[in-house]
């Protein structure tokens, strides 16, 4: 009840009145105009009936969503991030030790089916995360599948994103393209040389049409990130000497969102960073914890544009500093430093 006015006993009649006029307008849809003429008063008259109903509690609205999704954590996400899609469901207990739950992959794949029109592009990227959403899928239009990246494995083809293409080709009825190659290859020349094969070139020639696009994130350290167990050594020290945060489709990013370490790009069977900006919806899939700064560091990348994740995520990314651009403004912060 608003400040300073008297607290009225509403009659009776005003009482029946007052219901009457919000069921037409809650639950039958009916404007303000048509109650207006229905009950031959003004439409200043069933508003302020409509705002008193409210007052008096005769009215209670209520907002539900399904108990795994939190509602005001992913309103503020987006908002946060400027992304055009923030879903956060609700931490197993055992996030911190699991990042990436089944569950996040079973929220993406609902969101998918939201997002992919008939005779769009879809692009999935490698990662754990990706193929628990292509497991996940019960509804797609009918749409063509393309993947985006080498497998973190040759011989685990059929249980990674070679399957999961399939599987969401399936599910929607359209044409797979899958890429039968490790994403890291030894040097830049076999890279190359594989990327002019010609299952994976015609992989590739779909990448600037791909409409909607896949991906995971991973932090720089073992177990959470692909690329990081793919690396010797050596090599995982060189990288982590540049400031590396996190890892996405094999590009890595300082905890900026800058690009750096760009020489490993050369090696991997990946689609190219200015490819994916390119894309008009690119989603991530990425929660615990452990994965909060690499999430902040891709979403300050401007590559992607919808995030689904955790609440044990979402809490971290929420106490960190806003990022300083948009995701949807699609910016580089990068300056050039490899």
């Amino acid at each position: 009840m608003s400040a300073g006015r008297p607290a009225l006993r509403m009659g009776p009649a005003e009482l029946v009145q007052a219901a009457a006029m919000a069921r037409r307008f809650y639950l039958e849809g009916k404007s303000k105009i048509q109650i207006a003429e229905e009950f031959g008063v003004s439409r200043f008259k069933v508003a302020r009936v409509l705002e008193t109903a409210l007052e008096r509690d005769l009215v209670r609205i209520e907002i539900r969503v399904p108990a795994e999704l939190d509602a005001e954590r992913s309103d503020a996400l987006r908002a946060r991030y400027g992304l055009r899609h923030a879903v956060v469901v609700e931490s197993p207990a055992e996030a911190d030790e699991s990042p990436d739950p089944e569950n996040l992959g079973e929220v993406a794949a609902d969101l998918l089916g939201e997002l992919v029109t008939e005779g769009d592009v879809l692009g999935l990227a490698w990662g754990r995360s990706t193929i628990h959403m292509a497991a996940a899928l019960d509804r797609l239009p009918p749409c063509t599948v393309v993947q985006l990246t080498g497998v973190y494995d040759a011989g685990t083809a059929e249980r990674g994103s070679v399957e999961a293409v399939r599987r969401a080709a399936q599910v929607s009825g359209g044409e797979a393209h899958p890429i039968y190659a490790p994403m890291l290859l030894p040097d830049s020349a076999t890279a190359d040389a594989l990327r002019h094969q010609t299952g994976i070139a015609r992989a590739f020639d779909y990448f600037d049409k791909v409409t909607v696009a896949c991906v995971s994130i991973g932090s720089w350290e073992a177990g959470i990130s692909t690329v990081h167990d793919m690396l010797s050594e050596d090599e995982r020290a060189h990288y982590a000497s540049l400031g590396v945060a996190a890892e996405m489709s094999a590009h890595l990013f300082d905890a900026q969102g800058r690009r750096v370490g760009r020489d490993l790009g050369e090696r991997c069977i990946t689609v190219e960073a200015d490819r994916l900006r390119r894309i008009p919806e690119v989603v991530a899939i990425a929660g615990g914890q452990r994965k909060g700064p690499a999430i902040d560091a891709v979403l300050r990348s401007g590559l992607v544009t919808s995030l689904v994740t955790d609440t044990a995520a979402a809490d971290f990314l929420m106490a960190t500093v806003p990022a300083p651009h948009p995701a949807l403004e699609r910016t580089d912060p990068d300056s050039g430093a490899a």
